[in-house]
């Protein structure tokens, strides 16, 4: 047996961790060999691959990033870009000289997109789901969501003791894309007392009264927003369109938003602080750690029993696997009857709602 792994999208904490866990699980219980594919897709349509052998993964649980490197803009079906050529055939012929028999695939939505279509061209495939905002359906948890949500808190509370100093308020910018998990459980933890999520449209007036209320009684305000949020009858802030990659709209900047619009509305300075990248970086929590590799242990089972063309998730507390076709495409968004949303409103926190 002769397996492929590859890492596409953006980094995050974690990756490693399931790189070893796969290529250690597949050498130790199928004999298998393993080959890494470098830098996601991109190592499949410019051929760029080296062996994965026990003493080439060991050391790398606690590394953030990825040892094969990786690439998000590479989709071999539209190969850089809406109108680029088709070179899918290619990648797989690849696959067929270099002798491998299937791929494990760590990735986000955009990653499981590409995966489920060389499923459909043959190749057998298994899924690992990797994204810091949490949003593919079908898994409770996605490896690289808690460390993510470990900065955003720590970056509060940062932030919390210069707001509370100058008298401030002060918001901080998470990434999330169109789902507000991280905004949600990072702010949560960050003892944030507005929370702004893409699910929610909010109400600049009804943030604004919060900020006015604490002016009087605390003195400063801590805002948690999520990059994809927006206020009502507002479109959502685009930082860039990106022609050349699978994920042309880049979100960002509705925390420099907000604080320009609520500076009129408020005694207090306003200051904005966009997150962006910090939450990508570093090393994975002890969480993240053992949840890769339980999906990267779990993928080798998968692969040793042959039922391919299916991702790992975490339900509860079970990891188990669910079709790559029902993830492909779907995105998975902070529902509005969700504990964490009862109970933030339960504390008193503002989910930037209008009163009724």
């Amino acid at each position: 047996m002769h397996i492929g792994i590859l890492t596409g999208g953006g980094d995050c904490p974690g990756l490693n961790a399931v790189i070893r866990a796969v290529t250690l699980a597949l050498i130790n219980e199928a004999g298998a060999t393993v080959t890494g594919i470098e830098r996601g897709f991109l190592g499949l349509c410019r051929p760029a691959m080296r062996p994965l052998r026990a003493p080439d993964v060991e050391g790398i649980l606690s590394l953030g990033g990825t040892i094969l490197g990786t690439h998000n803009r590479c989709d071999p079906f539209h190969y850089f870009g809406a109108d680029g050529a088709d070179v899918s055939a290619q990648a797989v012929t690849t696959l067929q000289r270099e002798g491998i028999d299937g791929l494990v695939v760590i990735g986000g939505d955009g990653t499981m997109v590409i995966a489920e279509g060389f499923a459909r061209l043959g190749v057998p495939v298994v899924g690992v789901p990797k994204t810091i905002d949490n949003d593919l359906m079908h898994t409770d948890r996605s490896f690289g969501f808690d460390s993510a949500v470990a900065v955003v808190a720590e970056s509060l509370d940062r932030l919390a003791t210069t707001a509370k100093s100058h008298g401030r308020v002060m918001i901080a910018e998470t990434m999330g894309r169109y789902a507000g998990w991280i905004g949600l459980e990072g702010g949560m933890a960050g003892g944030a007392d507005v929370i702004l999520l893409p699910e929610l449209p909010f109400s600049v007036e009804a943030v604004a009264e919060v900020c006015r209320q604490r002016e009087s009684r605390e003195g400063d305000t801590l805002i948690c927003i999520a990059e994809g949020a927006h206020a009502l009858n507002q479109d959502q802030v685009v930082r860039a369109r990106l022609a050349d990659s699978p994920e042309p709209v880049r979100l960002g900047g509705v925390g420099q938003w907000l604080s320009q619009a609520l500076q009129p509305l408020v005694g207090s300075e306003v200051r904005s602080t966009q997150l962006g990248h910090v939450q990508r970086g570093g090393s994975p929590t002890p969480f993240d750690r053992v949840l890769a590799t339980r999906f990267g242990y779990h993928a080798a089972q998968l692969v040793r029993s042959g039922d391919f063309n299916r991702m790992v998730v975490l339900q509860g507390d079970t990891c188990t696997s669910v079709p790559l076709a029902s993830v492909a495409g779907q995105s998975r968004k902070v529902p509005l009857d969700h504990p964490l949303l009862a109970a933030a409103q339960g504390l008193g926190l503002s989910l930037g709602q209008p009163r009724v």
